[in-house]
């Protein structure tokens, strides 16, 4: 046997295994069984002659001859998508379909933006995909994404990136904090707070980050959490206070559970842009999304969650 009698199905199989490093959220994420992936990979190494995966304790990890192997499968994974876009563009905006990546922070306003862009096209096929910003880029790297909205561009891969929208950022607190209805807090008066953050990899964070060293101000982190409502929760518990997208509490600022805290400096105001490879070619339905986001994406932000 030999890896020519690999087949499609067998590739996008193993490249969800090496993104996962897991079989069973690889079976979750393709709708199979975990014994069906198990066997395809099963299938691939003898073809393969080689492990592919080795399981140290808990964890699996890629073998060398995987890494090897999974670089030609990516590269024949786009292939065949970029195929798929060129037979797209020849049937127009009739059909097509598009896969969406959001930062976790802008879930908020996506699910309305997608709405409002089916209403125009309602026979494009809509895909959505939600993470933290490495993993998002990771995808797109992949070629799993066709565009992606975020905050700041990564520097590698190269993209295009264009924005659409302003994205502020400010820290909040529970109602009965000390500093709530101060007046031009200066950044010393933190000093004694505990902030709840969000993880490493976070565009919040990196924000937060450099906000606090561009004025030579430390910070006592409590709580690290990969989500903005279990963080939203914590704070109206009085667990801490954390710098957050404006455009994450529009509601809990309306109902009075959360405040905004008036520090000198903020908010932080960076942009949403939609983003893409620079390699990669969009179908008219991509092509007419990324249109439709630079149109209408500043406007339905404003509706949905406010902020500016």
């Amino acid at each position: 046997m030999t890896i020519r009698n690999l087949t499609i199905r067998q590739l996008n199989i193993f490249d969800a295994v090496a993104r996962n490093l897991s079989f069973s959220r690889a079976a979750e994420e393709l709708h199979l069984t975990q014994p069906a992936v198990s066997m395809q990979i099963r299938e691939m190494e003898a073809s393969a002659g080689l492990a592919l995966f080795e399981r140290v304790g808990k964890k699996l990890y890629v073998t060398e001859a995987g890494v090897e192997l999974l670089r030609y499968a990516r590269d024949i994974l786009r292939a065949l998508s970029d195929a798929q876009e060129a037979l797209d563009s020849l049937k127009g905006l009739g059909s097509g379909r598009i896969n969406i990546a959001v930062v976790s922070t802008a879930k908020y306003f996506a699910s309305e933006l997608l709405a409002q862009f089916r209403r125009r096209h309602p026979a494009i096929e809509l895909r959505l995909l939600v993470h933290n910003r490495e993993a998002l880029i990771e995808q797109m790297v992949a070629n799993q994404v066709d565009l992606a909205i975020m905050g700041t561009p990564p520097e590698a891969p190269a993209t295009r990136a264009e924005a659409f929208a302003p994205h502020p950022s400010v820290i909040i607190a529970a109602p009965d904090h000390p500093l709530a209805g101060e007046q031009r807090v200066p950044v010393t008066a933190l000093a004694n707070d505990t902030f709840l953050v969000r993880e490493s990899g976070s565009g919040t964070r990196s924000a937060m980050q450099q906000f606090f060293a561009q004025r030579g101000a430390t910070i006592r982190v409590g709580m690290e959490m990969a989500s903005n409502e279990t963080i939203k929760q914590a704070v109206m518990a009085g667990l801490g206070i954390s710098f957050l997208s404006r455009h994450t509490i529009e509601l809990e600022l309306r109902s009075g559970r959360l405040v905004m805290l008036p520090v000198l400096g903020l908010p932080v105001v960076r942009n949403w842009h939609v983003v893409h490879l620079l390699a990669k070619r969009l179908s008219p339905s991509g092509m007419a999304f990324k249109a439709f986001v630079l149109e209408r994406g500043r406007d339905i932000l404003r509706a949905t969650v406010g902020g500016e």
